[in-house]
């Protein structure tokens, strides 16, 4: 039965991984276990030189020098210590992404759509690493300098299992835990890897069932079926959606997730089951992680975030999504989907402070 291939991401990361990017996880899994067996001090590095090459193999030398380029432009900027232009130097280098001229150059130099897609992706997660590491830059005082060198950061922009899609580790979490040495078991590994590709099996399987089976999306793209549905029928298509989200999400974070654990590092949590979640808020949390625990960490709480007054909290969330929208390209529809869903979280809080007053819960 022919699958449904309205489902863009999944289509290209399926297509990606069985041509070029399970191989070349699978040589960073060996490379790790290697490093870590015989020269764990030296891990690092020999991760980083795996994942430049990995990077010059998939996107060729001119996509290699532009992801150093924006990594050299990042320590740059970030050595004037100020979280201001750090962000400032971020928001322009994630612009030129957008630039009909510089579209049109990168375009060039790949023979296919989809290489010139892997570029961009790849440039666009790379921003956060970046920004990540320049913002841990500038909070850290003179003394702790040493562990933000340039080489730190390179290391933490080529480390491939996160590379082309994330999800994110903040550079601290990620600088810390790779300098710890740990006693390495070959035996326990192997435990782990098995249970781990079992487990991302099922999971693959389930959504390939889902996109052969149920045709979400193609239902999705035209506007007859949708106006014939009932309200439950449309409920119960929304409900398949996220879902699927759910399912896919599981696949493509699980694998990276498998190969930090493999690494020594504690990957970031996988999503959490839309049908368990009652909270709007919540979802945002533990659903959308390669973005969320980014702008959470380095938008949010620095603006204010819960601590601030109802108007700084009502800002710093409006900048989050602002965010969010930008990243993800900034059209139109972006924007109304980020208000949408800033109103969705500003509603839901303001009923919480609501409900919380003495007076409503005598009431209740």
């Amino acid at each position: 039965m022919p699958q449904d291939p309205m489902d863009f991401e999944w289509s290209y990361w399926v297509e990606w991984g069985r041509e070029r990017i399970l191989w070349l996880l699978a040589g960073h899994l060996l490379v790790s276990q290697v490093s870590r067996l015989l020269v764990e001090k030296y891990k690092p590095w020999c991760l980083m030189v795996y994942g430049m090459a990995a990077c010059w193999l998939l996107l060729g030398i001119k996509g290699f020098a532009v992801i150093l380029l924006h990594a050299a432009v990042s320590f740059a900027v970030a050595q004037f210590q100020l979280s201001v232009l750090t962000w400032l130097c971020s928001l322009i280098l994630l612009s030129t992404l957008r630039i009909p001229t510089v579209e049109e150059t990168k375009r060039k130099w790949y023979d296919t759509e989809n290489e010139y897609y892997l570029l961009l992706f790849t440039v666009s997660v790379r921003c956060l690493f970046c920004t990540s590491f320049s913002l841990e830059y500038c909070w850290h005082g003179p003394t702790q300098k040493s562990s933000h060198s340039f080489p730190w950061m390179l290391a933490y922009v080529f480390y491939y299992p996160t590379f082309h899609n994330g999800p994110l580790m903040n550079f601290d979490e990620f600088s810390k835990q790779m300098r710890r040495q740990e006693p390495f078991s070959v035996k326990s590994n192997l435990s782990i890897l098995i249970v781990g590709i079992i487990r991302i099996f099922f999971w693959w399987c389930l959504a390939e069932l889902m996109i052969h089976l149920m045709y979400i999306h193609a239902l999705y793209s035209s506007a007859l079926p949708l106006e014939s549905a009932s309200y439950w029928a449309l409920g119960g298509l929304a409900l398949a959606q996220v879902l699927f989200f759910y399912v896919k999400y599981l696949v493509l974070y699980g694998v990276p997730a498998l190969l930090l654990q493999m690494d020594g590092l504690k990957p970031p949590a996988l999503p959490c089951c839309v049908s368990l979640m009652h909270s709007f808020t919540k979802m945002w949390r533990l659903v959308l992680l390669l973005i969320c625990c980014f702008t959470y960490r380095y938008i949010y709480v620095p603006m204010g975030g819960s601590q601030s007054s109802v108007l700084g909290m009502l800002f710093s969330t409006a900048l989050t999504f602002a965010f969010v929208s930008y990243w993800h390209g900034g059209q139109s529809y972006l924007w109304y989907w980020g208000a949408l869903n800033w109103f969705g979280v500003i509603v839901e809080n303001g009923i919480k402070r609501i409900l919380s007053i003495s007076l409503i819960q005598d009431l209740i």
